[in-house]
């Protein structure tokens, strides 16, 4: 081998670089276990063991632990892991192209404006195109003379710049398109500023294309309900003048006696049923509401808005209970009621305040607050004039978020303060439509732009809510369409399960080496220790992500790693039977290899590439590893186990590459294989039959990547029966699926209640009935925190959400990624070996293996104690299957390939089956090998992997069986000149 030297110098470099790059990872660890250890030793509860370490964390991140690298610059430089072996939060975020829209047409009334937006959400529910494609259909569709570019929509001041009223539809879609990507990529710069003020370490964010999704990764997060409101809070700050209620005159006597005439005998008799568990309130409910004639006491008397309020509680108009909230703001937008607004008061707003808990009953209030509004619906202040805001402390010592104006803020801020210090009124500052607080100008007008914010906040409430009016609002809302949250107590046995499963399959490995190579197995146990060395340094230096099916990629890797050695030494003794010198046959044992491991790796490594283009999350970190594997792999392999062997050899000492026990194994076979086709045919079509019958009949179990839901995974006490909890949940959500997972006090709960409806309200909505439902399973004093947060290992451990339309994108880019690598490889193997007879084959036995192992998880599914459901990592486990079976398959023509040219023909199928018994020894060696592999995985694995690896493990034994029987036999089929078989084999 030439340049023994550089490859020598290389592999050094290389080897103590990613040593380096580890040590990081190492010494991150050791200061985190010794925050841990800290907090332990101070605290007992869960909650207050995660804060204390958190501080301890914060408090030495600027502090030197590592030479001179601070822990900052140490958790930057090691080793990321995934959510599902740290824990966390992974979501997909979609913004409202909708709310950009209304924006961008300055919230028109338009009718057909309108009209076509409402269409377009409809559209959208079975469509792949984005919703501003959904929207120009609708608008096209009725439109009628109208124009986008007309006053009314897109042709307004705020848009004068760019549409006037002369341009085309055409044109003006054009602008509305930069207009839109501009507020995308606003939305994505808030949620980046957001993220990183947040404090989670190696947070990932990222747009996905040229869509309005964002990818938001927070692993390690532990407060999931804090990062989730801060991600999807639009805040949408506002400065309101508060009216006192002076204005409205007899507005709400009036409306009472409206909503009595309205509402009917039903409404009537639930309203004395309120009354008769609502006591009288104070009486300065009365002077606010204005004089009455209605005996409000009376038993017999129905009061429907009357009977819901109480006296304010923190500076509102009236109190309200907050579970009376939604019942009241109905009434108030009743075309009937707000007709009984004075003139002047036409355009009040009503808002509500932050709930406030009574501390004798423990009822929660909201009070209600009239804003002096405006035709046009627009404060005279908002949060775009903030400049700066900060947590502080207010005069009562309780957390506040003090704010900075600019200039022209400023100003306005001394204007409307002033006004309010005159009128001796107040001014609501108003987030998200909800009024954080109403303070009076007591002391006159306020210049120099500073204000308060004061609520019932925590110090983290108070930080959260600085950090948003910080970085700034969101253009639009942004719902989670797509979400997985892992606890960290799941993501800690992920770790150590997947740590365990790595060490045996490794173990065993190496022992097999040795055990059926001799000494040469020893050097290929070398190579392949260094291969994985560099694996992990090269995720580590990239900044890569390691996640459990990318654990799974780097065990893959080990077997493919293997299957360069074994290819090389079959070649080395191939050439020794010969009679060849040892350095000779080295060296030709080498080069004849060479060829095959390169097409092997090559067709692996495309479909691998295609899963990383199509792949998300831990997918994309399967694809990652299996990438950076085959590349360290073929250096390994080509060079470092040559540099070894060469260094034996020179020194004059014989090596083998076998045992006493595999010496001659395989040797001088010469099974029939092309003659035996027929055979396989018909077992292969028995099987094909049975799938494609399971497949039509019992279908598939689709995930809800495929079909949108809510998947919780939710660890008890005891064991539970799945029937039990199925029939309980059924009557909570209508339909519910439950499977046992792993253990018998594990279960995995799906449900499509409330499937289209992507609100962080929703969420928890779900997860509240969830925990509902499955009281009667769980201790009995566990509380809703306790069971969110899986305290004391109960509880819910893992959850994902899928919207539809995301789960439809999910189908769609599988199938493209399934198809796209099938016609890769066609075309490359069509490339290689000069003859479509060769792309046919491999091509059919991967369509083969496909449906077989479709077909075997469609008849499993429901008997395995494992979860089988197909989705994104289902589908990553059938494209590795594909580039498994193609590199079987591709060595083997490398083989016939190389024997037909050698003795000038097919022969019959003579010299196919030649070369298919030459490869034997390596084919049987590799998928053993392999086998060994996953079985270790899936044996002592995680439970999520199970799934996967059973699809592996069925396409390996596929794969290998199809190589032989269907591709091969495939390919001699469609030959035209098959030549003439010896006398002897006829």
């Amino acid at each position: 081998m030439q340049n023994k030297g550089l490859v020598k110098l290389f592999a050094l470099l290389f080897g103590l670089v990613s040593i380096y790059q580890l040590s990081f990872t190492f010494k991150a660890n050791q200061v985190e276990k010794e925050a841990k250890t800290y907090a332990e030793s101070k605290f007992t509860d869960s909650e207050a063991i995660n804060e204390a370490e958190v501080r301890y964390l914060d408090s030495i991140s600027s502090q030197e632990v590592f030479g001179s690298f601070t822990f900052k610059d140490v958790k930057e430089k090691s080793m990321n892991l995934g959510l599902d072996l740290k824990g966390g939060l992974n979501v997909i975020l979609e913004i409202s192209v909708k709310d950009i829209l209304k924006g961008l047409a300055n919230n028109s009334k338009d009718p057909a404006f309108n009209k076509a937006l409402a269409d377009a959400e409809e559209i959208q529910k079975d469509a792949q195109e984005s919703y501003l494609e959904s929207f120009y259909q609708a608008w096209d569709d009725i439109k009628g003379d109208q124009k986008l570019a007309s006053p009314d929509i897109f042709a307004n001041r705020s848009l004068d710049d760019v549409i006037n009223i002369n341009m085309t539809d055409d044109e003006v879609k054009k602008e509305i398109e930069t207009k839109v990507d501009e507020s995308i990529v606003s939305a994505f710069e808030v949620l980046r500023k957001r993220i990183d003020q947040f404090g989670v370490t190696s947070p990932n964010i990222q747009r996905l294309g040229n869509t309005g999704r964002v990818l938001v990764e927070l692993p390690g997060v532990k407060d999931v309900k804090r990062a989730t409101e801060l991600i999807t809070t639009t805040a949408q700050l506002q400065f309101w003048d508060v009216d006192n209620g002076q204005t409205l005159g007899n507005f709400f006597a009036a409306s009472n006696e409206t909503l009595k005439k309205v509402l009917g005998v039903e409404e009537k008799e639930e309203a004395v049923k309120t009354q008769d568990s609502t006591s009288t309130e104070d009486s300065t409910v009365d002077d606010l509401l204005g004089e009455t004639s209605t005996d409000s006491t009376a038993v017999d008397q129905v009061n429907p808005l009357f009977d819901l309020v109480g006296p304010p509680r923190s500076g509102g108009m009236i109190g309200i209970k907050l579970e009376d909230k939604e019942k009241f703001q109905s009434y108030l937008d009743m075309p009937q009621v707000r007709a009984n607004l004075p003139a002047d008061a036409r355009n009040i707003k009503f808002a509500f305040g932050l709930p406030t808990t009574d501390e004798e009953t423990g009822v929660e209030y909201v009070d209600l607050y009239t804003l002096k509004g405006n035709r046009d619906n627009e404060p005279e202040l908002s949060g775009a004039v903030i400049t700066d805001a900060r947590q502080s402390y207010s005069n009562t010592n309780k957390p506040s978020v003090t704010m900075q104006m600019n200039a022209k803020g400023a100003k306005k801020w001394e204007e409307i303060t002033g006004r309010a210090f005159t009128n001796k009124s107040q001014i609501a500052i108003v987030l998200d439509d909800i009024v954080y607080s109403a303070p009076t100008a007591s002391n006159g007008a306020i210049s120099g732009g500073n204000t308060e914010i004061s609520g019932n906040f925590t110090v983290n409430e108070a930080i959260d809510l600085a950090n948003v009016l910080r970085a700034g609002k969101l253009p639009a809302s942004a719902d989670i369409v797509q979400a997985d949250q892992v606890g960290p107590s799941l993501g800690k046995e992920a770790i150590e399960s997947g740590t365990k499963s790595f060490l045996i399959a490794l173990t065993l490995v190496l022992i097999w080496m040795v055990l059926y190579y001799g000494k040469a197995g020893i050097f290929a146990d070398i190579a392949l220790l260094l291969n994985i060395l560099l694996i992990f340094g090269v995720l580590s230096g990239l900044g890569a992500v390691l996640t459990l099916p990318g654990l799974a990629g780097i065990v893959l890797t080990i077997g493919m790693s293997v299957d360069a050695n074994v290819l090389i030494f079959e070649r080395v003794r191939e050439e020794l039977s010969k009679g060849k010198a040892m350095k000779e046959a080295v060296k030709d044992g080498f080069a004849n290899a060479l060829s095959s491991i390169l097409d092997a790796n090559i067709t692996t490594g495309l479909t691998a590439l295609i899963l990383f283009v199509f792949g998300t999350g831990p997918i994309k970190g399967f694809a990652t590893t299996l990438l950076i594997g085959i590349v360290t792999s073929l250096f390994t392999a080509i060079f470092i186990t040559r540099l070894l062997v060469d260094w034996y050899v020179n020194k004059g000492k014989q090596l083998d590459f076998s045992t006493s026990i595999t010496k001659g194994l395989f040797k001088n076979m010469n099974i029939k294989f092309i003659a035996k086709r027929k055979v396989a045919y018909v077992v292969s079509g028995i099987l094909i039959l049975v799938s494609l019958a399971s497949l039509f009949t019992n279908k598939l179990d689709q995930g809800i990547d495929f079909v949108g839901g809510r998947t919780y995974q939710v660890r008890f006490d005891q064991a539970v029966s799945s029937e039990d909890v199925a029939k309980d949940l059924n009557a909570v959500f209508g339909s519910a699926e439950v499977k046992t997972i792993g253990a018998a006090n594990q279960l995995k709960i799906s449900t499509k209640y409330k499937v289209n409806e992507n609100s962080a309200e929703a969420d928890e909505e779900v997860q509240t009935m969830l925990f509902d439902g499955l009281k009667s399973y769980l201790p009995a004093n566990i509380t809703y925190t306790e069971f969110s947060e899986a305290t004391n290992g109960v509880g819910k451990v893992l959850s994902s959400k899928v919207s539809p339309t995301i789960a439809d994108d999910i189908k769609k880019e599988s199938f493209w990624a399934v198809l796209g690598s099938l016609v890769v490889v066609f075309l490359y193997i069509l490339f290689r070996f000069k003859r479509w007879q060769f792309s046919t084959g491999a091509v059919v036995a991967v369509f083969h293996d496909v449906i077989i192992v479709l077909g075997i998880f469609s008849l499993l599914y429901k008997f395995m104690p494992f979860s089988m459901e197909i989705d994104q990592a289902f589908i990553a486990a059938i494209l590795t299957v594909i580039g498994y079976s193609l590199n079987d398959t591709v060595v083997v023509f490398d083989r016939i390939r190389e024997v037909i040219a050698e003795r000038a023909g097919f022969k019959g199928g003579s010299n196919i089956n030649s070369a298919i018994n030459s490869t034997l020894s390596r084919t049987l060696n590799t998928s053993l090998t392999t086998l060994v592999v996953l079985l270790a995985m899936f044996i002592f694995g995680a439970d999520s992997l199970r799934g996967l690896l059973f699809a592996l493990i069925v396409g390996v034994i596929v794969g290998t069986y199809s190589s032989v029987f269907i591709a091969t036999p495939i390919m001699y089929d469609t030959l035209k000149d098959k030549g003439e078989a010896p006398k002897e084999e006829e």
